[in-house]
């Protein structure tokens, strides 16, 4: 084990102890707030120690059972040989289980996001393919028990989706999605091709985490533009006659986010106001990584809207993700939502180049 490693971990032992003494301390245990974060540090930090304290014991073992076969005594040779068979290649195992605990863990993994979901080149067969694109997600969340609440959604006169925003509501939903974001591109033979060719077209997909406060992020009221607006979509009389739809633009930035989903027009100001906080973090964030170096940026693509990720191809019913070359043949099953097994390779990927930063360093 590398020695900075060794370091870090025996840093977390002595943190680990510290956090045990101060949660039976009276004084602590009168600090809610303060108890309440400690016992989180305390269930994150435990998982990791343990597979440390495994990595000692073996390695532990292993000295042993070497000391045994070369002391010379014959019968307990072949005991320790046969024990060190068994574990000679564990403890290279949990050297790599602890690297990938150790990764820097990104805070909106465990919670849910937004999906934003546009048509792109490609016209009427654009939208159809937003509409396929959502139905997949759908058909995921549905897979995966997490609820979708549509924020936003444009039809189009094909019977597509010019452009839908919803937020999927569940543990992990973020870390699932993450990468999803991009261009996503189908070829097939439209409907009202009667010479038979393929086209191209394309969407883009953005997958944003919930700002978990909204308070997280200074949101100025005086910086706002509030205007309602009559719904457009489908959802009953009630809705189409009545100014329940609501459009924020924040000055400063000139983002615009739109909710007409609910009757409701402080429901639709509220979700309105999520999805801006999710906008407004995500500019936070993207400003920060374009201060980072190209070669430190991770292997499976930046999450740029402009940047073509997957390949949806009907006449030969395979889709390719082109980040990590990742190809496969069961187009139906995957517009049906059945995409888990590529967003689990996703995040292989990344937590392989992580690795790869990490030990370079």
């Amino acid at each position: 084990m590398h020695e900075s490693m060794f370091k870090k971990l025996d840093q977390l032992e002595n943190r680990i102890n510290e956090i045990q003494d101060l949660l039976l301390d009276a004084e602590t245990v009168k600090d809610i707030e303060k108890y309440t974060l400690l016992n989180k540090e305390f269930s994150d930090l435990k998982p990791i120690v343990d597979k440390f304290n495994e990595y000692n014991q073996i390695t532990k073992s292993i000295e042993d059972a070497n000391e045994i076969i070369n002391s010379g005594d014959k019968d307990l040779k072949i005991l320790a040989e046969e024990e060190l068979k068994e574990s000679i290649n564990k403890p290279e195992e949990l050297e790599q289980e602890l690297k990938l605990m150790l990764l820097p863990k990104d805070s909106a993994d465990a919670g849910s996001a937004f999906l934003e979901i546009r048509s792109g080149a490609g016209g009427d067969e654009a939208s159809i393919f937003a509409g396929d694109l959502f139905r997949m997600y759908t058909r995921l969340s549905e897979r995966e028990g997490w609820s979708l609440e549509v924020i936003d959604i444009k039809p189009s006169e094909q019977g597509g989706l010019k452009e839908v925003v919803a937020k999927l509501n569940g543990k992990g939903v973020f870390k699932v999605l993450k990468f999803e974001s991009g261009v996503h591109r189908v070829q097939r033979v439209p409907e009202t091709e009667s010479q038979g060719r393929v086209h191209t077209s394309t969407c883009t997909v953005a997958v944003l985490p919930e700002v978990e406060e909204v308070k997280d992020i200074n949101i100025d009221k005086n910086d706002l533009r509030v205007d309602t607006f009559r719904a457009s979509g489908a959802g009953g009389q009630h809705v189409n006659k009545t100014d329940s739809a609501v459009r924020l633009t924040h000055i400063p930035t000139g983002l615009v986010v739109e909710c007409q989903d609910g009757r409701s027009q402080h429901k639709n100001k509220e979700k309105a106001l999520s999805l801006l906080a999710a906008k407004l973090k995500q500019q936070e964030i993207d400003n920060q990584q374009e201060s980072i170096a190209s070669e430190r940026k991770i292997l499976v693509g930046t999450g740029d809207r402009s940047e073509k990720i997957r390949t949806y191809n009907f006449p030969q019913g395979r889709m390719t993700d082109h980040r990590i070359k990742l190809t496969q043949h069961n187009l139906d099953q995957i517009m049906d939502g059945d995409i888990k097994e590529i967003c689990d390779a996703l995040l292989a990927e990344n937590q392989l180049a992580m690795l790869s930063q990490l030990e370079s360093e």
